[in-house]
């Protein structure tokens, strides 16, 4: 019998797993673990659908709980094998991961999984990347391509890419589902999900933020006034648009975060501008790429001064992963 992490790592690995971002951090993952395989599920309770109508944006979640998953059996010593959709007549069950235990843990395993706790989704305008040019061919090499290609957008593409975000909110801004979701999981101020009101922005911040979703605002109290805004913007590209390159494309911006923030940058998945047909054209003409955008992260710094932001809840253990002991009968 092939070697098992113990009930105990999985438990750590999982709650790590636990921090990876989602839309609107609702979470929607669910992990099972049978004492020789951990399977990943998609919860569709826990998606949106006036905003992910196709459920994409739910498994790129998925996908980056996967990713932060390997990221931190990694550090424990443990390198995973990963079988996308291994049952073709259960959809909501993404991937099911096995395990061996590995030889060596190098420096960069752990300082990728210690960078989890660290990892924050921060909303608020940046500083410009220090070294940009060689950002690219930093993340490329992180990042397996069978996963997803990434590519740095030119500073020329901004204005476009700020008409888009715009055009994509006013848009939206007569959807009435669309808004009763956005506040009913940005409203609350309680519980384990949710976008608290400390991680939104004020007004005049929101303006500063050009490429940005636009939340409600709940302060006319700015946190980063004086900050020259000035982020680098990485698109994610698929090979394809199935449901396995989603997935796959989560893993992606799960090494893209953590990758980051071992090298001191602040990061902001976005994914509003790969919602809507006419945003996502936008992407594809400034990448020149026929390949579907998935999602885009905002790369900056922040004043070396300042506090990090709070994290963000997250649901108990017990609400994301099971446990089956398999009977034995002789």
């Amino acid at each position: 019998m092939s070697p098992v992490p113990s009930g105990e790592i999985i438990e750590r690995a999982v709650r790590l797993s636990g921090r990876a971002p989602s839309l609107h951090n609702s979470q929607p993952w669910q992990w099972v673990f049978d004492g020789t395989a951990l399977r990943l599920y998609s919860v569709r309770g826990r998606m949106l659908p006036s905003t992910d109508e196709s459920g994409r944006q739910m498994l790129i979640s998925c996908g980056a709980a996967l990713g932060h998953l390997r990221a931190a059996l990694s550090s424990f010593g443990w390198h995973t094998r990963v079988a996308y959709f291994p049952n073709p007549t259960r959809h909501e069950h993404l991937a099911t991961v096995t395990f061996a235990e590995a030889r060596i843990v190098t420096d960069a395993d752990r300082e990728r999984a210690a960078a989890i706790e660290r990892r924050r989704t921060d909303r608020l305008p940046f500083g410009p990347p220090a070294n940009r040019q060689d950002l690219e061919i930093v993340l490329r090499i992180a990042i397996d391509e069978a996963d997803a290609v990434l590519t740095v957008l030119p500073d020329a593409a901004r204005p476009e890419l700020a008409h888009a975000s715009r055009l994509s909110a006013a848009l939206r801004r007569y959807d009435a589902d669309y808004q009763a979701e956005l506040l009913w999981w940005t409203g609350h101020s309680f519980g384990s999900a949710g976008i608290p009101p400390t991680s939104r922005l004020s007004a005049a911040e929101q303006a500063r933020v050009e490429v940005n979703r636009t939340f409600p605002t709940v302060t006319d109290a700015d946190r980063r006034a004086a900050t020259p805004v000035d982020a680098a913007l990485v698109v994610a590209l698929s090979t394809g648009d199935s449901p396995t390159e989603w997935v796959r494309c989560g893993v992606a911006l799960s090494t893209l975060l953590l990758e980051c923030t071992v090298l001191g940058f602040a990061t902001c998945p976005l994914t509003h501008l790969t919602e809507l047909p006419h945003s996502r054209a936008v992407i594809r003409t400034v990448t020149g790429s026929t390949e579907p955008p998935q999602v885009l992260v905002r790369i900056g710094t922040v004043p070396a001064d300042e506090r990090p932001p709070r994290p963000t809840p997250r649901l108990p253990l017990a609400q994301i992963l099971s446990t089956i002991i398999p009977s034995h009968t002789g």
